[in-house]
């Protein structure tokens, strides 16, 4: 998405008819969110699906091919890849998603609150953002998971706290061209209170904003929790998290590049679908953008 989206417009946009016909619009849109759906019916319905238990091994099947009866293969402990890519959407999912609301949530309501105070304390918060906006995210939550330890859910928490500066920064940028609206001064000269007016008038603008922001870095917070498991510092085994998988399979992937290929696969078209339906959806609320079909 270029540049900040009107909140107001956008708010409007949102509520205005046709959102979801514009937003399925497009081919690609329109497959992205197919996609999201069978990836979340397979992890919702993953116990009932999945043909085996996702850790249940078995030394006489171990890193046997694709077959009638695994059809995406066993791995190195004769567990069928098939069911743990399933189940494994439970985690990769849950992660990303918790990231992403953790990025929100506190960014948020950074960006929100040092753009009201103004004066010194806008211009201090958002020097300290660039800073921290400065310092690689990697890097960040390499650092906060060895503080807080390697884990499935510390790994989590340490993306979502690397993504506070960017969601802080974008919402601040919002919340100024709000704070400068007609409807804010009238609500001022009226009597309302702070709280009032951004409970009533800051945030249900900035709502289309911040939805698609955090549509368009999920699929990053996906990747990046994957990322963190396949250095060892995010799920261990044997939990079945996409890029733990990649890390257990990456040293047979030249005997048995089946354990490789369809975790791969699977992070591939999450984060490819998510895109899709971001970038549609970032047109649709813009009103700079026409939409393309």
């Amino acid at each position: 998405m270029s540049g900040v989206v009107d909140a107001a417009a956008a708010a409007a946009r949102l509520r205005g008819p046709g959102v979801l016909s514009r937003l399925l619009g497009a081919p690609g849109a329109m497959v992205g969110t197919v996609v999201i759906a069978v990836i979340l019916a397979l992890a919702v319905l993953a116990p009932v699906l999945a043909p085996y238990d996702w850790n249940a091994t078995s030394l006489c099947r171990r890193l046997a091919p694709m077959s009638a009866e695994h059809w995406f293969g066993c791995d190195i402990f004769g567990r069928d890849v098939l069911s743990r890519v399933m189940f494994g959407a439970r985690y990769s999912l849950a992660m990303g998603i918790s990231t992403v609301v953790i990025s929100l949530l506190f960014g948020a309501l950074l960006g929100i609150a040092i753009a009201y105070a103004g004066g010194r304390v806008d211009a201090v918060g958002a020097r300290v953002i660039d800073a921290m906006l400065g310092f690689p995210p990697i890097i960040l939550a390499i650092l906060i998971v060895a503080v807080l330890g390697v884990g499935l859910w510390n790994a989590a928490l340490a993306v979502g706290i690397s993504g506070i500066p960017r969601f802080a920064r974008i919402t601040r940028a919002a919340t100024l061209s709000l704070a400068a609206r007609d409807f804010v001064e009238a609500a001022r000269s009226i009597g309302s209170g702070n709280m009032r007016i951004v409970l009533r008038h800051l945030l249900p603008n900035l709502a289309p904003v911040l939805i698609v922001i955090a549509t368009l870095d999920l699929g990053s917070a996906v990747l990046f929790t994957a990322t963190l498991s396949f250095l060892g510092l995010g799920a261990q085994p044997p939990t079945p998290e996409w890029g733990a998988m990649l890390n257990a399979g990456r040293e047979y992937v030249r005997y048995a590049p089946w354990t490789m290929i369809f975790p791969g696969l699977a992070l591939f078209l999450t984060v490819m679908s998510v895109n899709l339906v971001g970038d549609r959806l970032s047109l649709v609320l813009d009103p700079r953008q026409k939409d393309r079909s």
